[in-house]
């Protein structure tokens, strides 16, 4: 079986890792398992066999736009698929979208609460539409998030809203659909054409429980993610290989709609 694609992971460049790492251990009183660069990633795929690592970064403000855009370009690499940022009240996000697509990566990462905006603001209507346009991936943090107040700044009702007003839009929603929402997730999005990556839930919900939410989705939509450092790669991969999953739902969680997705 091939090896697995990972599609979620964060990392950071080597002059700022410690104290990035340092800062978001405190927000979010929670330990890293890796030290925040770039060659502790791989050391960590390599060790769990994972194959390539999809990188997540994160605009918090519209300057930081090419600064995250000349590192997601300096550490691209057969392994390592960054996706750059682009904060939502960046008045040239038309042109920044229309650089990355031209540069070849493959879509963004949006937070919405270190961006601070809602999935269904208005006011993004413009961005989905020009994502959609050129085909663009959205990697979106979907739920509660652990280093903030309980918002629902992403949830199971919004993402449903986002993905009948853009059905062509490509919205890869992580932590299995919403972050300790699952209840929702399960009655709002479970059996629908909604990407779902996986980071974060393996962690949190008993195996009786994911396996069938899983085996209740549609496989092609599903995708493997550790959202290492913050989880060990390999500890969730074999988390999910217990689930005792059939191969052809293990085999398109964890390789195929991820080689789909990234292929364009």
């Amino acid at each position: 079986m091939a090896a697995p694609i990972d599609f979620h992971t964060h990392a950071f460049p080597d002059a700022i890792a410690r104290t990035a790492i340092a800062a978001l251990e405190k927000s979010g009183n929670i330990k890293a398992y890796l030290d925040g660069t770039i060659d502790s990633l791989l050391a960590s795929m390599d060790q769990a066999g994972i194959d390539k690592s999809v990188l997540c970064s994160i605009a918090t403000r519209p300057e930081q736009f090419q600064p995250i855009l000349d590192w997601s370009m300096a550490i691209r690499s057969s392994r390592i698929i960054p996706l750059p940022s682009i904060h939502p009240t960046d008045p040239k996000r038309r042109s920044r979208l229309e650089q990355i697509h031209a540069l070849g990566f493959p879509g963004i990462k949006l937070h919405p609460f270190y961006q601070d905006f809602f999935l269904d603001d208005p006011s993004l209507t413009e961005l989905y539409y020009q994502l959609s346009e050129l085909g663009l991936l959205a990697v979106v943090h979907t739920g509660y998030d652990i280093a903030y107040p309980r918002i629902r700044r992403a949830d199971p009702r919004r993402i449903a809203k986002v993905s009948q007003q853009f059905p062509e839009l490509k919205l890869i929603t992580t932590h299995l659909g919403s972050w300790d929402q699952w209840d929702e997730v399960q009655e709002l999005l479970i059996g629908k054409p909604i990407y779902m990556e996986l980071s974060f839930s393996l962690d949190f919900l008993d195996q009786v429980r994911i396996r069938e939410m899983l085996l209740s989705h549609p496989r092609e939509y599903l995708l493997f993610g550790t959202d290492s450092p913050w989880t060990d790669q390999a500890t969730t991969l074999q988390r999910l290989k217990n689930l005792n999953l059939p191969d052809d739902y293990f085999s398109a969680i964890t390789r195929a709609n991820a080689a789909r997705l990234l292929e364009g």
